[in-house]
């Protein structure tokens, strides 16, 4: 593809800067409005997720706390990429708002992380917690009592969530209505096979334990399964890395060895215009890869 004209056009300023000025104009006057509420309800997205998982996680929640950490890892970590940049007023803004997006996007998928390790945490613990309950009901124990018996032997979580059903129960809460939330705070398919199971042989009648060793079967295959799908698409995952990473290494190798062969990248305008779009279609490449290779059980 020939550039060559966009180059003639980008490299003077006075034809650059007019029209930078007047894109801008008609953005703030257009879309000004839309903008900021857009900004805004992102924002208070951002922040009720993170609260939301803060909450499943059993963290203390302060939204002051989560305000101020969203605004110091975007604005924060914005700010100080600029003033390590500077004097160079381009690069400076252009790694500013790079990694002012990336620490604001950042805080809601690490507490999002967290969350789901927690979860898929509780499942793997699931098969021992529940074949130690099918011992506690075939020597005569009812559920709750076989639960408490999961509580003082296994560690978190699934210690602390069994704990909560128990206490919930202590309130006044029926077993099943505590069961059925503990599947709202760990929504996975195990779980809700488990709860429902539950819930039915209580009203049934029926062998518990029985069906408890049916479950637990049932998430082993499950997460045999996992172990040979995530075996065959490892190489997938990281061949997405490696071509992810190779233009910044690229990059860097070239600005370690020859600055001045990279510097029109930043300090020209066409160069931040093509710096640009090859981040969203990083970005894009990245996005589209993950879910190439992300397969559901």
């Amino acid at each position: 593809m020939d550039l060559s004209f966009l180059t003639k056009i980008f490299r003077f300023d006075w034809i650059t800067l007019p029209l930078f000025g007047i894109a801008t104009f008609f953005i703030v006057y257009f879309w000004a409005d839309k903008i900021l509420i857009k900004i805004h309800s992102k924002s208070l997205s951002k922040r009720s997720d993170i609260l939301m998982h803060m909450k499943l996680l059993g963290m203390p929640v302060d939204e002051k706390k989560v305000t101020r950490m969203l605004l110091l890892s975007s604005f924060g970590l914005g700010f100080t990429f600029f003033l390590l940049a500077w004097p160079n007023f381009q690069i400076g803004l252009f790694l500013g708002i790079s990694f002012g997006i990336l620490g604001f996007q950042a805080p809601p998928i690490i507490f999002k992380n967290l969350y789901e390790k927690r979860c898929n945490q509780f499942v793997d613990q699931m098969v021992d917690a529940l074949t130690i309950m099918a011992n506690g009901i075939k020597s005569g124990s009812n559920p709750q009592q076989s639960m408490q018996r999961v509580v003082e032997i296994m560690g978190n979580p699934v210690s602390s969530e069994f704990g909560q059903v128990l206490t919930q129960t202590q309130f006044g809460q029926s077993f099943e209505e505590a069961l059925s939330d503990m599947a709202v705070r760990i929504p996975r398919p195990d779980v809700q096979m488990f709860v429902t199971a539950v819930n039915i042989l209580k009203e049934t009648g029926g062998n518990m334990a029985e069906t408890f060793q049916t479950i637990v079967n049932t998430i082993r295959e499950r997460q045999k399964l996992e172990k040979k799908i995530s075996a065959m698409t490892a190489q997938g995952v990281m061949q997405g890395i490696i071509v992810t990473c190779i233009p910044f290494v690229l990059g860097a190798v070239f600005f370690a060895i020859d600055p001045k062969f990279i510097e029109p990248m930043f300090t020209t305008s066409i160069g931040l215009v093509l710096l640009v779009a090859m981040l969203a279609l990083q970005v894009i490449g990245g996005m589209m890869i993950k879910k190439i290779v992300t397969i559901k059980v």
